[in-house]
C-alpha cells in the first residue's frame, strides 16, 4: 500500500464532500433537530405507563397480579441487570413471583402505585410479599435517546455517504479511470473509510457537545471510551456499505440495498424504544445487527458507567463485523 497515493485519494474526497454545502448543514442539523424535539416533548410530567419486571415470567401461574391490566410485564432472566433498571427509572418494579420479592425505587411515584396494586391484587391468597428499595436518579428520555441517535445519524452518514459515492463514482466513469491509475483498490477503499470516519466523529462531537451545553446530557463512563465505540461502529457501518456497493452500477438499486439495510437497524436496534418486549426472534435478530451493538454499548457508557471489559463483548463483534464485511466487499470489488 502507497501512503502517497491514499493521502491524494483522501484529500480528494474530503474536499469533495465540504464543497457539497446542502449535505454537510444536514449532517450537522439532522440530529441536532430530533435531539431538540425530543427533549422538547418529554420535557413535561411523563405518561402514565407501567412496566413491571417479571423474574421467570415463562413459569409463573395463577398470579392474580400478572393480570392487571394496562401494565406491561417483561419477562426478566438477568436478576442484576433488572435491578439496575429499577435504580434507572427504566422499569418501575421487580418482582420475583416464586421468592415472593419486589424491588421498587423509593423516588419513583410509579412504583409506589404498583406497590398498592401488589398489594390489592394479592389480598385474596394472603401471600405477603418480601419488599425491597433502591434509590438512584431518573433517566430522562432524552438521555436513553441521544445513544440511538447519534448511532442513527452515524449510519446514515456511512451507509448512504459511502454507498451512493462509489455507485455514482463507477457509474460517471470516475472508477474506469481510477483503475488506469496505480492506485489500488485497496488503497481507494481505505481512503474512503478513512475520509468518511474522520468527518462522522467530527460531526458526531460537535453535535454532542453544542447539544450537551442546553440540555446536560447523563454520562457515567468515559469520553475515550464512548469514542471508542462510535469509532468501531463507524468503520464497521462504512465496511457494510463498501460490501453493498461493490459491484452495482444503478443508484436507484443502491439505495433500495440501503434502504433495506438500514430501516431494520433503526428499528430494532434500540434507537427508539428498549428491545425488551419485544419477540425472542426478533432480540435475536437484532444481535446480529452491528447498530445495537454500537447502542448498547454507548448506552452502558454513560447511562450505567461500563468500562471497556464491561463492553467487550460489543467491541469484539463490531471487529468481526467490520474485517468480514471489508474483506467480502475488496474480494467482489470492481472498477467497472
Amino acid at each position: 500500500m502507497n501512503l502517497t497515493r491514499l493521502w491524494a485519494v483522501f484529500k480528494a474526497r474530503n474536499r469533495e464532500f465540504t464543497r457539497d454545502r446542502a449535505a454537510l448543514t444536514w449532517n450537522f442539523l439532522f440530529p441536532i433537530l430530533i435531539i431538540a424535539g425530543f427533549a422538547f416533548a418529554f420535557s413535561g410530567e411523563p405518561t402514565a405507563q407501567y412496566k413491571v419486571g417479571v423474574i421467570n415470567k415463562a413459569v409463573v401461574s395463577d398470579n392474580s397480579f400478572l393480570s392487571t391490566k394496562y401494565i406491561q410485564f417483561i419477562n426478566i432472566t438477568d436478576h442484576a441487570a433488572a435491578i439496575t433498571k429499577v435504580d434507572r427509572h427504566q422499569i418501575d418494579m421487580l418482582l420475583d413471583p416464586q421468592g415472593k420479592r419486589y424491588w421498587i425505587n423509593t423516588t419513583s411515584p410509579k412504583g409506589y402505585i404498583l406497590e398498592r396494586v401488589l398489594a390489592g391484587s394479592n389480598k385474596k391468597t394472603e401471600v405477603a410479599y418480601t419488599k425491597a428499595t433502591v434509590s438512584g436518579r431518573e433517566i430522562r428520555y432524552v438521555d436513553w435517546l441521544l445513544p440511538g441517535v447519534l448511532a442513527m445519524n452515524m449510519m446514515f452518514s456511512a451507509l448512504f455517504g459511502i454507498g451512493y459515492v462509489i455507485v455514482r463514482y463507477r457509474k460517471n466513469g470516475v472508477l474506469k479511470r481510477l483503475k488506469a491509475t496505480p492506485v489500488t483498490a485497496l488503497e481507494f477503499l481505505t481512503a474512503q473509510i478513512f475520509s468518511r470516519v474522520w468527518l462522522i466523529m467530527f460531526v458526531l462531537i460537535l453535535v454532542y457537545a453544542g447539544t450537551d451545553a442546553f440540555v446536560g446530557f447523563t454520562m457515567h463512563g468515559s469520553y475515550f471510551n464512548l469514542l471508542l465505540v462510535f469509532l468501531l461502529g463507524g468503520v464497521c457501518l462504512i465496511s457494510m456499505a463498501m460490501l453493498i456497493a461493490s459491484r452495482i452500477k444503478s443508484e436507484e438499486l443502491a439505495g433500495g440495498l440501503l434502504n433495506m439495510a438500514s430501516w431494520p437497524m433503526m428499528f430494532l436496534s434500540g434507537v427508539w424504544f428498549s428491545n425488551e418486549g419485544l419477540h425472542p426472534w426478533l432480540q435475536y435478530f437484532a444481535q446480529a445487527l452491528p447498530l445495537t451493538h454500537v447502542i448498547d454499548a454507548a448506552r452502558s457508557i454513560m447511562i450505567d458507567g461500563t468500562g471497556l471489559a464491561g463492553i467487550s463483548t460489543h467491541l469484539t463483534v463490531l471487529v468481526l463485523m467490520s474485517s468480514i464485511f471489508m474483506l467480502i466487499g475488496a474480494w467482489l470489488f470492481r472498477w467497472d
